[in-house]
């Protein structure tokens, strides 16, 4: 039997705590139901016996504490809530605990912003990451040295998994169902909790909104021009000349301040642009395209399928409210 422990850190969010626990559970339901023994020894572990969680409104009473387990095979950290700087500050006593039950073969997974948890343990520096993309940019800032994989909702290496954002935490928690006891008891639980499985990018819910949380005052200038004046055609190298920079410094500058190349940035901003006339417009694909400064169709559709992971009449289809309705 596996023994699983789902942390219950200080301000976490209790969505994340109960719903691993649920699925799992189902699980054992469902094995018994089949005459088979259960798999997992589900158990919420914290640092105390009772952890207030969303912010004091709810209290969670804990199975176990750390010192009172000896092994676990599959640690899960939840989505963390509040000042996240002062959440890791108040939680640095799992940091041992987490890395000595790795070491001693447990497997760690983190949901959403548990990835900051996650992160502070060190063991996925150098290592790949993913969490909510709307706190990619303070992730980034804060672990420098993990690669954050901002668009991916799941990872998986050396024992260590990591999922995107809110909800999709559900998503981790049905590839590792798949992985412990079959593929048939996933697509059952992704029926049963109607999650859809195999869902591996964040893409097509992220809002980009540009990292201006810098000191580069030239960078920013070039940003507030981009975005200004996406519906034009425009270079690096106009973009240098503009605020007297060589290409080159310009180039290096733009992607240590928001993580994008030039060219990046400029795509982004122009396919955001395209995102929310998509939504909201009744114009078609190609007048959509002409608007945001493209008059390439294969090099747009390409583009917008690239950062989104859908076609222009799919992301259509899925966020127009008169295409959902019709």
């Amino acid at each position: 039997m596996k023994h699983i422990s789902i942390l219950v850190p200080k301000g976490a969010i209790l969505g994340s705590i109960e719903g691993p626990r649920q699925v799992f559970t189902e699980v054992n339901k469902l094995l018994k139901s089949m005459d088979k023994p259960a798999l997992f020894k589900v158990q919420l572990v914290g640092l105390a016996k009772e952890i207030p969680a969303a912010g004091g409104i709810y209290t969670v009473f804990t199975d176990a504490v750390t010192t009172e387990i000896q092994k676990t095979d599959l640690i899960i950290i939840p989505a963390l809530d509040g000042d996240l700087v002062q959440t890791l500050a108040s939680n640095q006593d799992f940091v041992p605990w987490i890395v000595a039950q790795y070491k001693a073969g447990a497997e760690v997974g983190s949901l959403c912003v548990g990835a900051f948890l996650l992160a502070s343990t060190g063991l996925v520096t150098g290592r790949k990451c993913a969490t909510h993309w709307m706190a990619a940019n303070d992730f980034r800032k804060m672990f420098p040295e993990v690669n954050l994989v901002e668009d991916k909702n799941l990872t998986d290496e050396y024992g260590i998994y990591s999922s995107g954002g809110a909800f999709s935490y559900l998503n981790l928690i049905l590839y590792l169902i798949e992985k412990y006891v079959g593929r048939d008891i996933a697509v059952f639980m992704s029926k049963a909790f109607q999650i859809d499985i195999q869902r591996n990018s964040q893409s097509p819910f992220m809002i980009f909104k540009g990292q201006k949380d810098h000191e580069d005052e030239p960078v920013k200038k070039a940003q507030e021009y981009i975005e200004q004046n996406f519906q034009e055609k425009i270079s690096v190298d106009e973009l240098a000349g503009m605020f007297a920079l060589g290409r080159r410094n310009l180039e290096r500058r733009f992607k240590k301040a928001t993580s994008n190349t030039v060219v990046e940035y400029i795509q982004r901003v122009k396919i955001e642009a395209a995102k929310m006339s998509l939504e909201s417009s009744s114009e078609n694909v190609n007048e959509v395209m002409y608007s945001v400064g493209y008059s390439d169709t294969k090099a747009f559709r390409a583009t917008f399928k690239k950062i989104t992971g859908l076609s222009p009449l799919e992301y259509r289809g899925k966020y127009n409210k008169e295409m959902v309705m019709a």
